[in-house]
């Protein structure tokens, strides 16, 4: 397996959704992945989470609402420190010319700075972080 090097901040892409090169904080203190959606209606009946990814200010943003099977739902202590319950789907992400189905955690990110966040399990499927770059295994897509 080929290591791919990325920066502190990559472009990744959601391909299941067709949003490409969204710009992606990789955050090594993360357990897992995150993408900013508003809009989260958990229909736990049927084991069903209807959202809309971004919000109206994120210029990938569109009414387009996607609904998924729930993997999980889990408590998730955020940066800030709270702990949260949220909800995780199972979607395909690719970073770096690589592509694999992961777990990404549905989250109101419009506070922070990147829509979305790589966390470690998804980096330990053959990523190295330098920090002291940004966009660097973009730069070979």
């Amino acid at each position: 397996m080929e290591t791919v090097i990325v920066g502190n901040i990559e472009h990744a892409s959601l391909p299941d959704f067709g949003f490409f090169d969204i710009d992606a904080k990789i955050d090594t203190g993360a357990d897992s992945c995150s993408i900013h959606c508003n809009e989260i209606r958990i229909d736990q009946e049927n084991g069903i989470v209807h959202f809309k990814l971004f919000d109206n200010f994120h210029p990938d943003y569109s009414e387009k609402e996607i609904m998924l099977p729930i993997f999980r739902i889990k408590k998730v202590k955020s940066s800030n420190g709270k702990v949260q319950e949220r909800v995780f789907v199972k979607t395909h992400v690719a970073l770096g010319g690589k592509t694999y189905l992961t777990s990404v955690s549905l989250a109101d990110r419009k506070e922070m700075k990147y829509p979305m966040l790589i966390g470690r399990k998804f980096l330990a499927k053959g990523y190295l972080v330098d920090v002291s770059v940004k966009y660097q295994a973009s730069k070979k897509d």
